[in-house]
């Protein structure tokens, strides 16, 4: 209590703001987490920082209290397991007072939900755990809702009860599935629930800090961000682009640590048998250790696990993506190495296709990312890394084996040099502006390209994702107004803002964090002053747009062939996120088109989706797309053992059918159940057709 009386004291004294009332107080347990005084300042230094300088101007008011205090809810309990309606009901006031004590530097209400959710957390998994002792009958046809962020928060007790002793008998059974022991069975379970409330009990004041500040943040828009000290470390290793591990960045879903990206030329996606949206279950060190399950851990937790020194063997439990937790897992063992993403490379390849008889010898050249060795650039390292340098290289290469044509491939690019954005244009069109970037005083600077030498005059084609994002959607702007190239693909990812990164040990005044320092230790607390970290703050600070007027915020590129949405565009994108900046439009940059495609396009597309009537790989996609559809809007399950194997049963043989259908259509021999493909087999007829779409308007321009 004394902690708390200080803390709040403190943030009346220093920051000069009162606190905001609300109802009484419940009194603070033992366990509770408490904030520190320097999460205050530092709480109040973004807010000001947030309202005055990002380009989006957002006013700290009841109305945006609201959206964080939604924020915050969903991030603490997005599928209403639990917290009880009795709890959100006491936090109601809250929804109007957030914005007053963000301005105080005031977290009290912030930590107070989190503590009632960690009891709640507490509460609910320790009943989990004596549920273990009884027996439970797998004929019955139970349905266990596992999908409830749509349903109200439950109301009593006794029904949330209910929901956990179904919640157990489905974690039972899925376990039954893959194995009869029932003893076992239990006994994984016991040690899963215990992972949770030990991973629960590790939570500190960081913690709860960095949930809040991404409501606060994201609240005014999805890329301006607060990092504490040890996300901002995390953030920056990102950035440096160097780091041993797996290649693989995880995120933590439904308590599951999900594979939500991979590194280009790391050994995750070397292997070939690791895919985004693979749930990783358990962890082993070396050929023989043993594993050790982290359903329910925390990210950085299970990251510390995994990542490891070069040369070193790491095993992985996986749950495939789309698989049940009754689905049989596998494991895959990787050699740890280390990941620098400044080198990897563009890679290539030559397909051939026919036209009329006559054979066309197409480039495609795959960019990951948009990379730069700023350092090796700044030593004046005449060998330094980029994207641009390594894509003239193979340019010259694939000029010398007298390809037709180019795809570049920006399928899952999200990014990364603006500077190498502009230079790769450069490649092909002769000079001009690339792209226009206005700040928060509406000035508008126009990057362009200075440089007169074009690397390819030829026909080429550019091929886009849902996450191509960033400088891939400058690129790809770029080529397209200027008529220098067909995009393919799907809608780009939107995302159109430019951050700029504080160090908050820069901006906070030296002067606070004595003062922080000394009453610290005055009062018996952890010193938090000048040695202390006080984070990041990336903050949007500009905007670009495309060199025709239109900004890639928001709608990003829009293809001129399009093919079908593997990844959900309802789900991923700019315009799903509620806080997102809009889309519009500024004065056109001068510029000269090289050439114009709209009388080609109709003619091209028309040839595309005649193949695709007839093209079996196009219709399993299609299907496949389908079902995922299907499948996302299921919200239960059956708890009845017999009937869930058998809805198993079916879809693995639905997916083994399908699988197989796909490689005899692309010319490769089906597999046998539990059979693995081989590691050099390319299935991706989508870079395939785009690849036949290019070779389609050689024809036309020829016949013209």
């Amino acid at each position: 209590m004394y902690k708390r009386f200080f803390l709040l004291f403190f943030t009346v004294i220093l920051l000069g703001c009162k606190v905001a009332s609300s109802a009484a107080l419940p009194v603070i347990d033992s366990g509770d987490v408490l904030p520190d005084a320097k999460q205050s300042v530092v709480l109040k230094s973004v807010a000001e920082m947030v309202s005055r300088y990002n380009y989006k101007k957002v006013e700290l008011n009841d109305s945006i209290s609201g959206v964080i205090y939604n924020r915050y809810l969903k991030s603490l309990d997005g599928n209403h397991n639990y917290f009880l309606a009795s709890d959100i009901k006491s936090f109601e006031p809250y929804k109007t007072l957030l914005d007053d004590d963000i301005k105080a530097g005031n977290l009290e209400h912030v930590f107070l939900m989190f503590n009632v959710y960690k009891k709640r957390y507490k509460e609910h998994i320790n009943y989990a755990l004596a549920q273990l002792n009884k027996n439970f009958d797998f004929n019955e046809n139970d349905i266990f809702v596992y999908d409830r962020d749509s349903l109200p928060f439950i109301a009593s007790q006794a029904e949330m009860d209910n929901q956990w002793a179904q919640r157990v008998k489905y974690d039972l059974l899925n376990l039954k599935l893959a194995s009869t022991d029932m003893a076992k069975n239990k006994a994984t379970l016991k040690k899963r629930y215990e992972n949770l409330l030990s991973q629960s009990a590790k939570l500190v004041s960081t913690d709860v800090m960095q949930v809040f500040m991404a409501a606060l943040t994201n609240a005014i828009d999805p890329h301006t961000n607060y990092f504490n000290p040890a996300s901002a470390a995390a953030f920056n290793i990102d950035m440096s682009r160097s780091l041993e591990g797996i290649g693989a960045t995880l995120a933590s879903e439904n308590e599951y640590i999900t594979i939500k990206a991979l590194t280009a030329g790391g050994p995750a996606i070397k292997s070939q048998q690791v895919d985004i949206g693979d749930r990783i279950i358990a962890v082993a060190q070396g050929k023989t250790g043993e594993f050790q399950e982290i359903i329910g851990w925390r990210n950085d937790n299970a990251v510390t696990l995994i990542r490891g020194a070069k040369g070193t063997i790491v095993r992985l439990k996986l749950l495939p993506k789309g698989k049940n937790a009754s689905d049989k897992s596998k494991i895959v063992e990787l050699v740890r190495d280390k990941i620098i993403l400044q080198d990897q490379s563009v890679k290539k390849e030559i397909r051939t296709y026919n036209q009329n008889g006559k054979t066309v010898k197409i480039g495609i050249i795959n960019v990951p990312a948009f990379y730069l060795d700023f350092n090796a650039y700044k030593a004046g390292d005449p060998n330094y890394k980029s994207t641009t340098r390594d894509v003239k290289l193979i340019l010259d290469t694939l000029k010398n084996d007298k390809v037709d044509g180019v795809v570049m491939d920006l399928r899952q690019n999200g990014g990364g040099s603006l500077v190498e954005a502009v230079s790769l244009t450069g490649l092909f069109i002769k000079t001009g502006p690339v792209v226009q970037v206005r700040d928060t005083r509406d000035k508008v600077q126009v990057d362009d390209d200075e440089d007169p030498s074009i690397s390819w005059t030829g026909p080429m084609a550019v091929l886009v994702d849902r996450f191509s994002a960033s400088a891939s959607e400058i690129f790809s702007g770029a080529i397209q107004d200027y008529g220098r190239g067909l995009i393919i693909g799907t809608q780009t990812y939107g995302k159109g803002t430019v951050q700029q990164v504080y160090d908050l040990d820069q901006i906070i005044n030296p002067a606070i964090k004595e003062m922080l320092t000394s009453l610290a230790n005055k009062n018996g607390i952890k010193p938090v002053g000048n040695t202390s970290k006080f984070g990041q703050l990336n903050l949007t600070v500009a905007k670009f747009y495309r060199i025709s007027g239109g900004s890639t915020q928001h709608k990003g590129v829009t293809p001129d062939i399009i093919f079908p949405a593997i990844i959900p565009l309802d789900k991923y994108g700019e315009d799903t996120e509620p806080s997102a900046l809009p889309y519009d439009m500024i004065k056109p940059s001068t510029y000269t088109k090289i050439d114009d495609f709209s009388t080609v396009i109709p003619q091209l597309r028309k040839l595309h989706e005649a193949r695709m009537v007839t093209n079996p790989s196009y219709q399993y996609l299609s299907a496949d797309i389908a079902d995922f559809k299907k499948r996302e809007g299921e919200k239960s399950t059956t708890l009845n053992e017999d009937k869930l194997k058998q809805q198993r049963d079916a879809d693995e043989a639905k997916l083994l059918e399908r699988n197989n259908l796909r490689r005899v259509a692309l010319g490769l021999p089906p597999l046998k159940k539990g059979e693995t493909r081989a590691k050099n087999e390319d299935l991706d007829f989508l870079k395939l057709e785009a690849g036949q779409i290019l070779t389609d308007y050689i024809g036309l321009n020829k016949a013209n």
